[in-house]
């Protein structure tokens, strides 16, 4: 048997995890800290690249300064043997694309503690001026108590720098669920993210993508021109109020879609919080979807109000004060009329 590999002296490879397009993923140990972590080893193409390298640094030191219970802390990262890698929180569970694939599709009523979980996450680090820009359901890691986490912030932006020199020809993020904007080439926004979390909602609503090609740049032009199948056409009793807040994230202009996630989970935690279904008093760090078996035990009965007896209700420290005032008011009176008659005496 070989002896296990270790990156940077540090972090002893324990086994695979899952493989990607751009990155294999590894749950290690880090010999220092004596913790179980997540390493994500980036494509050996990606490595030479030296703006890429840069790029990477950056968005990982930013992605690091993310403190957010909905967003898996990055730990550390760096090169070794010519390979990029980041070191991340290891959370126990799946990637929502998964789950999908094996529920088919969610009801609004656990969609939606899953999503105001993602918008929480997401707007987090749009209010530190970070865009993910490759939101998708991969890229959510749902633990079995289904809390939320997003991962991967920035690792899109970085992959923006592998061709420079065609920096217009570049799509950022995945097809499936980029934005128009993204798809005409240009820097995605927070109503960007909107956009990609309006995807993910629309297929754990119908276990579909809103729209399907062969190609990515079929993809794009759909993105950038066609409408949606209604949501409607698949689920026939989905609430109007519900309907239309998808409707107005998928728009395809910006700035007619919420401006950042933060809204957008807003707007879903008053939609689950008007349901006539108690179980729905949602949060941003969502409740998980297990709910009680049992009926919650009734409120106990108000207690009778009753009128304060004279001895409760009456302050003798007040009225014991206000007599004192009394007096020393009263008492100033002769005070103030000899006062008077020194400076004004009768005439004779």
């Amino acid at each position: 048997m070989e002896a296990p590999q270790i990156l940077n002296g540090r972090y002893e490879i324990v086994e695979l995890l899952g493989k990607g397009g751009m990155a294999v993923v590894y749950r290690a140990r880090d010999l220092m800290l004596e913790r179980q972590v997540a390493i994500k080893v980036l494509r050996e193409d990606y490595s030479r690249d030296p703006s890429f390298q840069e790029r990477f640094r950056l968005e990982a030191r930013a992605a690091a300064n993310l403190s957010h219970p909905n967003i898996v802390t990055v730990h550390d990262f760096g090169l070794d043997q010519g390979r990029l890698f980041i070191v991340m929180e290891l959370v126990l569970g799946a990637d929502l694309k998964t789950i999908l694939r094996k529920r088919g599709r969610f009801t609004p009523e656990e969609a939606l503690p899953l999503m105001i979980q993602a918008c929480a996450g997401i707007g987090y680090a749009h209010r530190a001026g970070l865009v993910h820009c490759d939101v998708k359901p991969q890229n959510f890691l749902v633990t079995p108590d289904m809390r939320l986490k997003v991962t991967d912030f920035g690792i899109a932006r970085a992959l923006s720098t592998i061709r420079p020199d065609e920096q217009t020809d570049v799509v950022w993020g995945s097809p499936q669920y980029f934005s128009p904007e993204q798809a005409a080439g240009n820097a995605p926004s927070p109503a960007s993210d909107v956009y990609s979390l309006g995807v993910v909602f629309y297929e754990l609503l119908t276990g579909t993508l809103p729209f399907q090609a062969e190609t990515a740049a079929e993809l794009a032009r759909l993105h950038l021109e066609a409408q949606p199948i209604p949501i409607r056409e698949f689920l026939p009793d989905i609430s109007p109020e519900l309907e239309q807040i998808i409707q107005k994230v998928l728009s395809k202009e910006p700035s007619q879609r919420y401006r950042t996630a933060d809204q957008l989970g807003r707007v879903l935690m008053h939609f689950g919080n008007t349901r006539s279904a108690p179980a729905l008093t949602l949060t941003p760090e969502a409740a998980p979807l297990i709910l009680p078996t049992h009926p919650a035990s009734p409120p106990p009965p108000p207690r009778p109000t009753q009128k304060p007896t004279p001895s409760e209700s009456l302050d003798w420290v007040a009225v014991l004060l206000g007599f004192l005032a009394l007096i020393a008011v009263l008492g100033l009176i002769p005070f103030w009329v000899w006062v008077y008659f020194v400076y004004h005496p009768p005439i004779r």
